[in-house]
């Protein structure tokens, strides 16, 4: 269940305080209150008010979870107001200057009924469209994600439809793709256009090999697409791509070159290793990979439609996969050193990936697997939580859609 009530770890305001080497009064003065108040806080015979614990956290030097308590991952809707030290009251005089606060009538009784998992009066309270809008709303109020603001929402009221944000018009290839189209040369071009068709291809195949169970590289290795090998032609013969600018009749002596200027331009980068290649031995090969500008500046150039950014509330393939890959794992979950790098700090509660960065979805949890008898424990297990448990009901037919080669959660 959802925590109705946010409150502050009075015992951690003191050591908190004596931590940054202030006195009762020397808080005081930084909040804004006097002496006796600070002692109330500390003693646990007050709670500060909302916009007190902004203050408190300031002048301490830290963030309100510090003082609430608050893991990583586990915000609700009453924290995030908190922490920006808003009061019901202001949140909603401000909302109420919106569309999406009038059209809902927002007052302070329906924020905090909102916060406390209450049945909030209004029929357009029903409307997940109309929800959406005002969650936008508490994402620009509350200068965090709207990815932020849908989890706590989501966190909070467990039963409710999730809102549904509204989606965005697909716009024309930016100025900046099309000027940097522009500013190639016909053999640039040619080359830019050929990595990202090898790109496509090599990405069908990857897509070919899932479902017919076989395994696949990381995209970032498959991405780096050969291009050269550091060896006599006669012998090793050309790359896919080499063949393709060769048919072009674009690939001759100045290919380096060529290379050299799309990667000085950000559109590609140039990676470099050495391979074995049977009959001859170890051999230096170069490989390019397309940029996201690249790309960009091709489908420009082409004349083809902007590929639509990922919703701001949903994941992108490879966080996608990583919590499919832990929620598949059901009951018994995933052993702790089967996930690691850099998922970890998007999707586990109680990471972030900076200090003062936004923290991580929260959608999966490391959990004790307790010996017989509860003695002490054996290992710790990832598991998906009730959220990302929720993310995955909720979503499941849209990131089909999306990303129609991931593979699916077992029924």
């Amino acid at each position: 269940m959802p925590r109705h009530l946010l409150a502050v770890e009075h015992t951690k305001i003191r050591a908190l305080r004596e931590q940054a080497g202030l006195t009762p009064q020397e808080l005081a003065d930084r909040v804004g209150v006097t002496y006796r108040v600070v002692v109330y806080w500390e003693e646990g015979r007050y709670v500060p008010e909302a916009r007190n614990v902004r203050r408190l956290a300031d002048a301490l030097g830290c963030a309100t979870a510090d003082l609430t308590g608050t893991r990583s991952g586990t915000e609700a809707l009453v924290d995030l107001r908190y922490a920006t030290g808003l009061t019901a009251e202001q949140v909603a005089t401000r909302l109420r200057a919106t569309p999406a606060g009038r059209d809902l009538f927002v007052d302070a009784h329906k924020i905090r009924s909102l916060e406390r998992n209450r049945p909030v009066s209004g029929w357009n309270w029903k409307k997940p469209e109309c929800t959406g809008r005002l969650v936008q709303q508490l994402a620009v109020l509350y200068e965090v994600p709207v990815r932020m603001v849908m989890d706590a929402w989501m966190r909070t009221r467990p039963t409710d439809k999730p809102p549904r944000l509204p989606e965005h018009q697909r716009q024309g290839p930016p100025a900046s793709a099309i000027n940097s189209w522009e500013g190639l040369n016909d053999r640039q071009r040619v080359y830019l256009g050929e990595i990202l068709r090898d790109d496509r291809m090599t990405e069908a195949e990857m897509w070919m090999r899932r479902q017919n169970q076989v395994r696949v590289p990381s995209a970032r290795q498959w991405r780096q697409l050969p291009f050269a090998l550091d060896a006599p032609a006669e012998v090793v013969g050309h790359t896919r791509l080499q063949q393709r600018l060769r048919s072009a009749g674009v690939h001759d002596q100045g290919a380096g070159a060529t290379l050299h200027s799309l990667e000085r331009l950000g559109l590609i980068k140039v990676v470099r290793d050495r391979v074995e290649v049977p009959g001859v031995g170890e051999v230096d090969r170069t490989l390019v990979e397309i940029t996201r500008r690249g790309r960009a500046c091709v489908r420009a150039g082409l004349g083809e439609p902007t590929e639509p950014a990922t919703p701001a509330h949903l994941l992108s393939e490879w966080l996608w996969g990583v919590l499919l890959r832990v929620a598949s794992a059901g009951s018994e979950g995933l052993h702790e050193s089967e996930l690691t790098g850099k998922s970890l700090f998007y999707l586990a509660v109680g990471y972030r990936p900076k200090r003062q960065a936004h923290p991580s979805r929260g959608f999966i949890e490391l959990r004790p697997r307790m010996a017989p008898g509860d003695t002490h424990v054996l290992e710790y297990r990832w598991h998906a939580t009730v959220l990302g448990q929720q993310h995955i009901a909720a979503y499941l037919h849209v990131y089909a859609e999306m990303y129609p080669a991931a593979a699916s959660p077992p029924d």
